[in-house]
């Protein structure tokens, strides 16, 4: 299965044999997207002209949210989950983290975590100032049913850098589902601006 995704339009594809099912469609069909983990891998050096790079550490890295001008379709919201080296050495650091909904006002998970789409991912070199940005697409918590969805309060974000085991909180107030079944988040692998 092949997944197809632009920021430009409003109706995102997802191909399988030939077909065509809409966000939408996805959305209302709930649970038969499966949801990837965030899963940390190995910190080996990565080689560039001028020698081995380390790879970023979650320290090195400053996590934030930027809403797209014109990123709202109906019933969903685009944006970018942004990256910046705030270290002063360059590294290396690409691919997915990991993305969920947070509340209750202590970090509690609400809801399933972010769905990654394609494309592969790749690593970069981030010098320290500059950014990587993974886009999300966030659909609406109405979209479903109240007694499905199970509606809470998020607080914002917790975002796992790549290769990290410690998360970073973005504020992001908005309605999540409880229930986990319900896939409200997804993104794409971090790519330069």
């Amino acid at each position: 299965m092949s997944i197809t995704w632009s920021m430009t339009r409003p109706t995102k594809a997802i191909h399988s044999r030939g077909l065509r099912v809409t966000v939408a469609a996805l959305a209302l069909a709930a649970g038969s997207v499966a949801t990837t983990a965030a899963a940390p891998a190995t910190a080996s050096p990565t080689a560039s002209a001028s020698g081995p790079v380390a790879h970023c550490r979650n320290a090195d890295l400053k996590v934030s949210y930027r809403h797209a001008v014109g990123g709202d379709g109906m019933n969903q919201h685009w944006g970018w989950i942004i990256i910046r080296n705030r270290s002063h050495h360059r590294c290396a650091t690409g691919g997915y983290g990991g993305i969920s909904y947070v509340g209750h006002g202590n970090g509690t998970q609400i809801g399933a975590a972010a769905t990654r789409l394609a494309p592969a991912p790749r690593t970069f070199i981030v010098k320290p100032g500059h950014a990587l940005r993974s886009a999300i697409d966030e659909i609406n918590a109405s979209v479903y049913d109240h007694s499905r969805c199970r509606p809470r309060h998020v607080d914002g974000f917790r975002v796992y850098v790549p290769n990290a085991t410690r998360s970073q909180y973005v504020p992001h107030p908005t309605t999540g589902c409880a229930n986990r079944r319900v896939h409200l988040l997804m993104h794409r692998a971090y790519r330069r601006p």
